[in-house]
């Protein structure tokens, strides 16, 4: 059996399908690609592998239990004012990377990090109490939108925010023999993936870690969507949420695996999943479905778009000093007629850079194409509000 499955070989270049194959480790490992895969930090968005016995750090990444989440209101999407009401998303949530919540809350997984098995979290407390509720930086998102019945859904994308990325660059210093506090370098883009034998006490401590850190996840999407909720006025009556960067144990081929998906989401027969798009391109709520396609793609879709252009390109090269952001050279994106070309989509948009303009990603039905046969597509969301990071805001999360 082939241990490699692409979907949408024409739209992913040579050096991202190699990067997938040097993470795997040997014939019993599996992998995927999906359509909208693209080269990422020793392993690739998009990629998934199936470990016998290995748990994979950068098959995670560094943003632990990124994620997305949509809910469908009980408000017809024509009743809102979507000028007010961005302005008030805009205002009240924190976005970019860093940011403490505006307005800090309570939450029972506080508790749960207090007391975390893996007593390094511990200390990661009080930062993971004042982010819990923001939404950071890069693609990260919180969106309106209008379904094919006129139906308003609030749809968001964001992971375990500066929680996660430390518990990530605490593990990265693990494995190079030093301490859970200890600064090291992160390695490049190419550099070999991470990976902890399952049956040692390191690959069991960070599967610990990213439970935690998959739960913060949830929690901080969920508080989103309520003060969403809260300023239209309205209430959920249908939701979808998952993961789409992180580590599950499952039975593939009568096998158990450890299963890595980075920038894929899991699509199990009658499953759910949110996929978004660009900013000013439609989304959907797919549903997997069984098929032996399915199955030989470990049973994976794609987590966006997928971009065929890099930040850099978009906005040019950036030098950060003290929180502010000078240009080194010109971007490909001229962002003024991007924003204009959104508005005319009929999006109200609040922040955003070069760097998310529609033309720096694929178009979604290009790469679900790819995966017809897999899964069904219940429901098209057309975006009518989008509310991202300025920006001028740092984004340190790679993946």
């Amino acid at each position: 059996m082939e241990n490699l499955t692409i979907f949408g070989a024409p739209l992913i270049d040579e050096k991202t399908i190699g990067q997938i194959r040097r993470c795997l480790t040997g014939p019993e490992d599996r992998a995927t690609l999906t359509a909208d895969a693209h080269y990422g930090y020793g392993h690739p968005i998009g990629g998934v592998v199936a470990y016998k016995d290995k748990i994979s750090l950068s098959g995670v990444g560094f943003d632990i239990a990124c994620g997305n989440k949509a809910s469908k209101t009980n408000i017809k999407a024509a009743d809102v004012d979507l000028e007010r009401v961005m302005d008030a998303v805009f205002s009240q949530i924190g976005f970019g990377v860093g940011r403490p919540n505006p307005k800090p809350i309570d939450h029972p997984v506080f508790d749960a990090i207090a007391k975390s098995d893996f007593k390094p979290q511990r200390k990661l407390i009080t930062l993971a109490m004042q982010q819990l509720g923001t939404v950071g930086g890069g693609n990260h998102f919180v969106d309106l939108f209008e379904d094919e019945s006129g139906w308003l859904w609030v749809g968001v994308h964001f992971g375990s925010r500066g929680f996660g990325h430390k518990t990530t660059t605490g593990f990265i210093a693990r494995s190079k023999g030093k301490t859970f506090e200890d600064h090291v370098s992160e390695g490049g883009m190419d550099a070999a993936p991470i990976l902890f034998d399952a049956s040692a006490s390191l690959g069991q401590d960070y599967l610990e870690a990213i439970r935690l850190a998959g739960a913060y996840a949830y929690a901080g999407r969920d508080v989103v969507v309520e003060q969403v909720m809260r300023i239209l006025g309205g209430k959920t009556v249908f939701e979808v949420h998952n993961h789409h960067n992180f580590l599950w144990e499952e039975f593939h081929f009568g096998e158990k695996y450890y299963v890595v998906r980075k920038g894929a989401t899991p699509a199990f027969p009658g499953q759910l999943g949110f996929i978004g798009a660009t900013m000013a391109d439609v989304s959907v709520v797919v549903r997997g479905v069984e098929s032996e396609l399915n199955r030989q793609g470990l049973y994976s879709t794609v987590h966006g778009a997928g971009r065929v252009m890099s930040r850099t390109q978009a906005t040019g090269k950036k030098r950060w000093k003290n929180g502010k952001v000078s240009y080194l050279s010109s971007g490909l994106v001229d962002w003024k007629t991007a924003k204009k070309a959104v508005k005319s989509a009929g999006v109200v948009l609040r922040g955003g850079g070069p760097d998310e303009a529609p033309v720096c990603y694929k178009k979604l039905e290009e790469v679900l194409a790819f995966h017809e046969g897999t899964m069904e597509i219940l429901h098209f969301l057309r975006p009518i509000g989008v509310a991202m990071a300025a920006p001028d805001q740092y984004d340190p999360y790679k993946d």
